[in-house]
């Protein structure tokens, strides 16, 4: 029996496997939320502006520390300074869980890494954060502090059900791409945060005096503008309340220019600062109606204003003294007017500004997302009327401050609605979007290979439930339509492969009874020529129904040049000697399996030697729970030694309890030196009862 599902494990890594295999198991219900909470369905539209509602976000604090627990009757709500009945009411948390452990450290530093993260869900209730690093207005001086602020932010302030993207101004940005609960693929984005040279900011927040002035992209402010209002757009497709948090020296309102065409109904006599505060406004407006708020940090941090040692003077002592004399109210202004733009965004949207911060203050705006109040009303006719509505939220107790949007425009969800998007633009936004689109069911499995033949390349196993798919009589066969997209999106959240089959299906009448009851199992390949990490997404879509399913997965694509030792991804098969056989064991996209039977995992070694040393080790909720001996790795009889292909097993007993975990490989070349790091992979399953 060994013999034989050892085979069909090595089968399935190499092969297409055969359209076999029962129905997808049921997934579990969603945790039910509490009472005071909405449902999901509820509050993906947080600002909420229809015929019958007005529903605006509030936050409140005391001494900097949200406040919950408040009921309707403690607040009060206007409209252009008229007082609204409050009609609708609830108090949302953001938070739930605990922070993922530090895994400890392997036999070589660069090889710890984060435990995967478990499967992001729209139903579950999260903080959704854009960090977004201006760097085309950060200094060198202050880009080095945000690389370190947000590299603890992701390792110490992160919580597992935080979905957060990295993302720069100064370059090609994917948004929705790049949002993640995953740290590994958040570190690699930190990795490459980098002074811009085409920054407007020098090498230093305040230049000195006497020096040569330094020579940047002083008009690349409408680049600023766009992207923080191309990401505020594309959030606007996330479910839920969000924040963008905008780190940047020079977020002005005077003295800047945008791009000639940057908005439209520009008037003649409009100067910078007229279409200064138009593009800070539009991206205000926009944040409103995509339920962003807008946190602005001034990385310009804490600075002497007065004369330093790097300033030279020149002149006369009289010319010399009031050189110095002027210089600190000058740079006091600069820093005063570079957080201006900023500070008004934030306040408009229901955040706030960090300055005057060495560290950031990151963790601040964290806790403030950790819940907020949902206030609604009936509007008035005169609501309606396509003019911008001023909002204020009070609450009667003393002692707390709360914060809401600015305001809105008279436009209601009715009249504003785009229409339904086309099928190309469904499939698309289901590529993009970090939530798997959930008309048409299936479950995935991606992972890094490499041949002879076809290099290095990133697999997919696929089971398709069929229940959801239409199908068509033709000529007493059902046929059926498939179209298969794969994107993967690089650490900038720009698509750097992508890759679509059709795939027709005519069954006969048996065939199609078949399919109905065993599923359908698909291999999906795409290039991998480059190393590095990746986020893998697959959109699924039928040709009748016109529904569509997505997921996605994080790949690691080693350089197997570097010589250095590497693993492939893991696949997994399960046998039970107390169950026949069902898909969540035989196909190894649906990685579910019962407790007292034996999990088989294969994978490859690259660059590997007869001296390798194998330990396996079973991780939940971030601690291990299981953790086997090293063993030495079998390699003999292997056709090919640069892909040393290996399977072996490890028991589910029945001490483990049912829920997600993950398997971590750890392999070491016993005899190489010190300098020649351990391999580490993971792989993430699930035990049922």
């Amino acid at each position: 029996m060994t013999k034989r599902v050892t085979l069909a494990v090595l089968l399935s890594f190499c092969t297409l496997l055969p359209a076999v295999g029962q129905t997808s198991p049921d997934t579990p219900a969603p945790t039910q939320r509490s009472a005071t909470q909405q449902p999901a369905d509820d509050i993906d539209e947080v600002v909420r502006i229809t015929t019958n509602l007005v529903q605006i976000d509030a936050a409140v604090t005391k001494d900097g520390k949200p406040v919950s627990g408040l009921t309707a009757n403690d607040f009060e709500i206007y409209e252009d300074g008229k007082r609204q009945a409050i009609t609708s009411f609830a108090y949302i948390s953001n938070v739930g869980g605990e922070a993922l452990p530090t895994p400890p450290k392997t036999h070589d530093k660069n090889s710890r890494t984060f435990v995967p993260p478990a499967p992001v869900t729209r139903d579950v209730s999260r903080r959704t954060i854009a960090i977004v690093v201006d760097d085309l207005g950060l200094s060198a001086e202050s880009m080095t502090y945000v690389r370190r602020s947000v590299r603890k932010f992701v390792a110490e302030q992160m919580q597992p059900n935080d979905l957060v993207a990295i993302l720069r101004t100064g370059t090609q940005v994917g948004a929705l791409q790049q949002f993640t609960n995953d740290k590994r693929l958040l570190n690699r984005a930190v990795e490459q945060l980098r002074w811009n040279l085409c920054s407007r900011v020098g090498i230093n927040v305040l230049p000195a005096v006497g020096t040569t002035a330094y020579v940047g992209c002083h008009h690349n402010y409408g680049g600023t503008l766009s992207q923080v209002r191309a990401i505020v757009d594309a959030m606007g497709e996330l479910p839920g309340r969000k924040s963008l948090v905008l780190l940047s020296d020079s977020v002005p309102i005077q003295n800047q220019e945008l791009q000639p065409n940057e908005y439209e109904n520009v008037p003649d006599w409009a100067g910078d600062d007229w279409l200064s505060r138009r593009g800070l406004a539009k991206i205000a407006e926009h944040a409103i109606r995509s339920s962003v708020v807008i946190y602005s940090v001034d990385t310009q941090a804490l600075q002497p204003t007065g004369p330093t040692a790097a300033d030279r003077f020149s002149g006369d002592i009289h010319q010399i003294l009031s050189q110095m004399r002027n210089v600190s109210s000058t740079r006091s202004h600069l820093l005063q007017d570079r957080r201006a733009g900023g500070d008004l965004i934030a306040r408009q949207t229901g955040g706030f500004q960090i300055r005057n911060s060495n560290d950031f203050g990151l963790d601040r705006i964290m806790q403030d997302q950790s819940g907020y109040y949902l206030l609604g009303y009936r509007p008035s006719s005169e609501t309606f009327n396509k003019r911008f509505h001023h909002i204020k939220a009070k609450v009667k107790k003393s002692g707390v401050d709360v914060r809401t949007r600015f305001g809105f425009y008279g436009v209601s969800e009715e009249d504003a609605k785009l229409k339904l998007p086309s099928p190309a633009k469904a499939t698309n936004l289901a590529l993009m979007s970090p939530f798997g689109a959930q008309d048409l069911e299936f479950e995935v499995s991606s992972f890094f290979t490499n041949d002879k033949t076809q290099g290095s390349f990133i697999r997919s196993f696929i089971y398709l439930d069929p229940a959801n798919l239409t199908f068509k009589e033709v000529n007493d066969r059902e046929d059926t339509l498939l179209e298969v997209h794969g994107v993967v999106f690089g650490d900038n959240g720009v698509a750097v492969e992508q890759v679509t089959h059709r795939v027709p299906l005519s069954l006969t009448k048996d065939e199609y009874e078949k399919v109905l009851r065993e599923g359908l199992r698909l291999k999906f390949d795409m290039p991998a020529q480059r190393p590095g990490a990746f986020q893998v997404r697959i959109a699924i879509k039928e040709g009748y129904g016109y529904k569509i399913g997505s997921a996605s997965q994080f790949v690691a694509v080693p350089d197997l040049n570097n010589k250095q030792l590497a693993l492939s991804g893991i696949v997994l098969q399960g046998v039970s000697d107390a169950a026949p056989q069902n898909p969540g064991m035989s196909s190894p996209a649906v990685r579910r399996f019962p407790v007292n039977s034996d999990l088989y995992f294969t994978f490859v070694v690259y660059n590997g030697s007869p001296n390798l040393l194998m330990q396996t080790k079973l991780f939940r909720d971030g601690k291990v729970v299981k953790s086997n001996s090293e063993i030495v790795l079998d390699v003999k009889d292997q056709s090919d030694a640069a892909r040393i292909l290996t399977t072996n097993v490890m028991r589910l007993t029945p001490d483990l309890e049912p829920g997600n975990y993950y398997l971590q490989l750890l392999l070491t070349d016993k005899a190489a030196s010190a300098k020649r790091p351990s391999a580490i992979q993971w792989v993430d399953f699930e035990i049922v009862k």
